[in-house]
């Protein structure tokens, strides 16, 4: 295990383990390289590929699962494989992963490549495409800050995450990454795109576009390895955790090789790195189950004293722009601006709108002072529109909802610059990548 000067959740520039230095870059340039993916035949995609296990509950993998012994949720929710109720976090859960994976290969359902290769994965939404490049990135750029993060992480998800890739000796779910725009890799990803793809379908449970192609082309496999050298910096958009556990086993596997090199397998991990221009936040906004005693006409006039309040009936309001609001409590909506004085531009971390609501709404006037741990509040990506806010605050379940104006990667990529972390709950990307479409062996 780590020592314990080790395990601090967002990392010091430099990690020292007991006796060991991990290699880190001190070039401070991006590293990454290709790497043999094991992947499932194109026949049996669609049967093997599955949504992330973070974005849907044991129950609904087991019911997506039924009857499909490929699916990937036999390896990254193997808990459907024991009976309903066997806690996920169990040991013999774990294990069972790390058979189902061995298995999958054994069967031929999961084949590896034979020679390092880089992969190009587009996803289709809304009639809007990205494209992005599957590859090793380098766990000591996560450790020295070249990967930036823009989240704390949570000790309990890094250790599940970790024990996953322990048990299968692999990362099985990509990180999704950013990277600065550049010419070079849109000309060479539009060259790929022109030819026919490995993989092709649209997911019946997302309804989005999935296609991906092989780069196996010595020259090409060159280039974009120098030109990710030539980057400062790469952006974790969305999977904190996996990037956090991958790192940290990354880092014990180093400490446990007493020849360890720093070229092995280990040092990397598997991420889908997009540029930042084809990438859209979209709102992640907030529902809660009380207003701390007030009745709605005192929590609508303790509103005023920092935002302009009009209302809108019963019509859902979307907000508008930066510092603007839509609230749905009693059974209307309203629009929230707030006022001048209540934020500042020039702080990258006060001037955002989760900032703004946490301080002047949740904090002062409910009450809510933690949002990682306060259970009368909860999260909804917008995905799922602003209807499902009304819908809860209707049902009772919920007695007012918040819906925000969503970040920008311009914020996003500020906030990681300046050494920030955003508020909790900021972010929430569209589509979700796909697990299953290649996985990323350690050794």
């Amino acid at each position: 295990m780590l020592s314990e000067n080790a395990v601090w959740h967002g990392f010091p520039h430099f990690f020292h383990f007991d006796k060991l230095f991990f290699v880190i870059n001190y070039n401070d340039m991006a590293v990454i390289r290709p790497f043999k993916g094991i992947r499932p035949p194109r026949q049996l995609v669609e049967q093997v590929a599955s949504r992330p296990y973070d974005v849907l509950s044991s129950e609904e993998a087991r019911i997506e699962a039924q009857g499909n012994e490929k699916s990937l949720y036999h390896i990254i929710r193997p808990e459907i494989d024991f009976p309903a109720g066997t806690d996920e976090h169990d040991e013999k859960v774990y294990r069972k992963a790390a058979e189902n994976f061995k298995m999958f290969q054994d069967k031929g359902w999961l084949v590896q490549d034979e020679r390092p290769c880089y992969y190009i994965y587009a996803q289709t939404m809304n009639g809007k495409t990205q494209y992005g490049l599957v590859v090793g990135a380098y766990v000591p750029d996560y450790m020295n800050g070249v990967i930036k993060k823009h989240e704390l992480t949570r000790r309990d998800k890094e250790e599940d995450r970790m024990k996953h890739i322990r048990a299968s000796n692999a990362n099985v779910g990509p990180v999704f990454l950013a990277y600065p725009d550049n010419q070079v890799l849109d000309d060479l990803i539009a060259r790929y795109t022109t030819l026919e793809p490995e993989y092709d379908f649209i997911a019946p449970s997302d309804g989005f576009g999935h296609t991906f192609w092989v780069i196996d082309n010595t020259e090409d496999i060159a280039l974009i390895t120098e030109v990710f050298g030539k980057m400062p910096a790469l952006y974790i958009a969305d999977g904190h955790h996996r990037s956090a556990a991958a790192a940290l086993v990354g880092a014990e596997k180093a400490k446990q090789n007493p020849h360890h090199q720093g070229d092995e397998e280990y040092n990397y991990f598997m991420a889908v790195c997009f540029p930042a221009n084809q990438l859209t936040i979209i709102d992640y906004n907030r529902l809660v189950k009380d207003l701390n005693g007030l009745s709605v006409e005192e929590f609508l006039n303790a509103l005023k004293t920092h935002f302009v309040v009009e209302c809108k009936g019963n019509s859902i309001y979307k907000p508008v722009a930066l510092h603007n609001f839509g609230l749905y409590v009693g059974g209307a909506w309203y629009s929230l601006t707030s006022k001048p004085g209540t934020y500042d531009d020039n702080d990258p971390i006060g001037v955002l709108d989760v900032t703004i609501s946490s301080n002047l709404i949740l904090d002062q006037i409910l009450g809510i002072k933690d949002l990682r741990s306060d259970k009368r509040v909860d999260f909804v990506g917008g995905i799922r529109g602003l209807g499902e806010l009304q819908k809860r605050v209707d049902s009772g379940e919920m007695k007012m909802a918040l819906a925000l104006y969503p970040v920008s990667m311009k914020q996003l990529m500020d906030i990681a610059d300046t050494g920030n972390i955003m508020p909790p709950k900021t972010t929430w990307f569209e589509p979700k990548l796909r697990s299953g479409l290649i996985i990323h062996k350690l050794d």
